[in-house]
């Protein structure tokens, strides 16, 4: 009868969390390049089950083992590539394979899907609220106006042209092309990682590790488009509404268990 407690206690405990995550997953489903998580249960260490004698408790003989509690386990993050929105923003970039934006915070160097970025009051591209993008050479991107092309390799690019004025001389009728200065503004800083699963999820799609980071040198970046969440609203509302029914069937038979050892200890204890 006890053991009933265990088990349908610990499995509201889980569920509850798992609907945590479930909810999380499901608030950010706009977050551009966020990466849903997904919650592993598991069970406390099992117990065998004996058979023995009626009056001989000699040699028991092992029949099953069970698990009283269900926990918990962790919780992995997904890191499958979402699709592509083209939003053509000027500040909107997306990463096409594998890799990481390098933000510099003030907690330090925080590593990120989300491209959507925007330029501070000084002029430097930044995640809002996070803290200014690094260019390759480790510094901040200085964004001097917005007359600028991005290539795939995440070079921001500058051409204005200087002299563009046609020219139309007598008798000649010929006109003058405008030279332009190419200059390149920065590059985008993209890293990868020996092994993903050591990273840590923090808040506004922001990772953090203390691996040591890869440069990757030819990065592939889309520009003017952002990288979706990898969130499936579909399956993300079957499993919470599996979770949350679940939840609802331990409390009911919780609630039963309760009625049935309050009765046993008050009408049949008096007999």
């Amino acid at each position: 009868m006890y053991q009933g407690f265990y088990n349908l206690t610990s499995g509201m405990l889980t569920q509850n969390r798992n609907l945590n995550v479930i909810s999380n997953n499901m608030v950010n489903i706009q977050t551009p390049g966020y990466k849903q998580d997904k919650m592993v249960s598991t069970t406390f260490q099992e117990e065998m089950l004996y058979r023995t004698g009626k009056r001989y408790k000699e040699n028991p003989e092992p029949m099953a083992t069970t698990s009283k509690i269900r926990a918990a386990d962790r919780t992995y993050v997904n890191y499958e590539q979402g699709s592509f929105e083209n939003t053509e923003g000027i500040y909107d970039f997306a990463l096409t394979d594998e890799g990481f934006f390098c933000i510099d915070t003030p907690m330090g160097v925080r590593y990120t899907r989300n491209g959507s970025f925007s330029v501070d009051n000084e002029g430097y591209l930044t995640l809002n609220g996070m803290g200014r993008v690094q260019g390759r050479d480790g510094g901040p991107i200085l964004i001097e106006n917005e007359e600028f092309t991005v290539d795939g390799r995440g070079n921001i690019i500058a051409g204005p042209v200087l002299g563009g004025d046609d020219e139309e001389e007598d008798g000649g009728g010929y006109e003058e092309e405008g030279e332009v200065e190419i200059r390149t503004l920065g590059s985008l800083r993209v890293v990868r990682f020996a092994d993903n699963e050591q990273l840590h999820k923090e808040d506004y799609g922001l990772f953090s590790t203390n691996q040591a980071a890869e440069e990757v040198e030819s990065p592939s970046v889309l520009w003017q488009s952002l990288e979706r969440s990898n969130v499936d609203m579909v399956e993300q509302m079957t499993n919470m509404m599996s979770s949350q029914r679940a939840l609802q069937s331990a409390a009911q038979v919780l609630k039963m268990y309760d009625q049935i050892l309050s009765k046993a200890s008050t009408d049949v204890g008096r007999l």
